[in-house]
């Protein structure tokens, strides 16, 4: 295996991850996504994530209003690829350790061992309280408590025959979930927060990091890495990155002027509603919101030579194990950029160009 990784974010919710009405707009359909997966498996990428969404967005776009699950959805793309690791999002807050055990023994059976467990905590209350499954008295930090205390079990569900704890969030009684997998899924975690990254440092095998600034981004992963290796572990860190790929670096601009003409400012003002901003701050942030906040991640533009040096500088300045994509057009850009700058990258990585 390579030492940098590259993955796709897929797009299993309507709109993928751009907030613009003159972007191309993926379906949440499970055709497209195995297309997406087809593709990133043809070019050799390492791995797709899908992530778990349960209320969108509105705004003219309805942003996000269309999604498919995505322990279902990517159950399926295992059998459609032969060589991509596979992660799915499961929300601990929602799901009994051993249902969660159970099926990603399952996932694992059917991507033969390319099974990734992406384990998020439920942080947002819009998506929740409509089911209601929202708790307003858990605090960040015991959000965390009930993620470990979950994931412990989760753990113990895939190595011992029977499981019994009495914790604070969660009871097993004698609770059985064989078979075990044969190797563990691979535990991802995304968060930034410092109880997030001693979880990731102490659970996860993968810290998806978020943060306002390149040297940011490198002391939170240099921090993973320190910590993770304090406990004798080691975790590879990633963030995510759109690319938006032209013959030209003016070409490639171009197309990223034109998707920020539609950014949808409805849709963010009620994106920052539902983390939690009060209503009348997201609106005003909302409608002076520029064009750039169409795209949801950091981003570059450029040709081929120009998104090689610019991923490479993010990598290594930023000191990222991997970085997960995102595309606007995921069908057009997959074979442009697996045919013009993966190559680049794995050379300079030292793998097969």
């Amino acid at each position: 295996m390579s030492t940098k990784e590259y993955g796709v974010f897929l797009p299993n919710a309507a709109g993928g991850w751009m907030i613009s009405s003159t972007a191309p707009y993926p379906p949440a359909s499970y055709d497209y996504n195995k297309q997406v997966a087809r593709l990133a498996d043809g070019i050799g990428l390492d791995f797709i994530m899908a992530m778990a969404k349960w209320k969108g967005f509105g705004g003219a776009t309805d942003h996000w209003g269309e999604t498919l699950e995505s322990i279902t959805m990517m159950a399926g793309l295992a059998e459609a690829t032969e060589n991509v690791k596979i992660w799915a999002t499961v929300h601990a807050n929602m799901q009994n350790p051993a249902f969660a055990a159970k099926v990603f023994t399952t996932l694992q059976q059917v991507s033969g061992g390319r099974a990734g467990m992406n384990i998020v905590n439920g942080s947002y209350a819009d998506e929740f309280e409509q089911m209601g499954v929202w708790d307003p008295s858990l605090t960040p930090d015991a959000r965390y408590r009930m993620t470990e205390e979950w994931t412990r079990a989760v753990l113990r569900l895939w190595s011992e025959d029977s499981v019994t704890a009495h914790g604070e969030f969660f009871t097993l009684t004698d609770c059985e979930s064989r078979p075990h997998p044969e190797t563990r899924p691979t535990i991802i975690s995304a968060g930034r927060s410092d109880r997030g990254r001693a979880f990731q440092a102490e659970f996860a095998d993968g810290a998806f990091l978020g943060s306002e600034s390149i040297e940011e981004m490198r002391d939170l992963s240099r921090d993973v890495h320190e910590q993770a290796a304090a406990r004798g572990r080691t975790v590879r860190t990633y963030s995510m990155l759109t690319i938006v790929q032209g013959e030209t670096d003016a070409a490639a601009e171009a197309r990223a002027t034109h998707y920020g003409e539609g950014v949808d400012r409805v849709a963010l003002g009620n994106m920052r509603r539902s983390w939690g901003w009060d209503a009348e701050r997201a609106l005003s942030w909302a409608q002076g919101a520029k064009g750039e906040e169409a795209f949801q991640t950091p981003y570059v533009t450029g040709s081929a030579e120009t998104i090689t040096e610019r991923i490479l500088s993010v990598l290594e300045t930023a000191e990222l194990d991997g970085l997960m994509l995102i595309f606007p057009d995921y069908i057009e850009d997959l074979p442009v950029f697996g045919e013009s700058v993966l190559p680049a990258l794995r050379a300079h990585d030292g793998g097969a160009s």
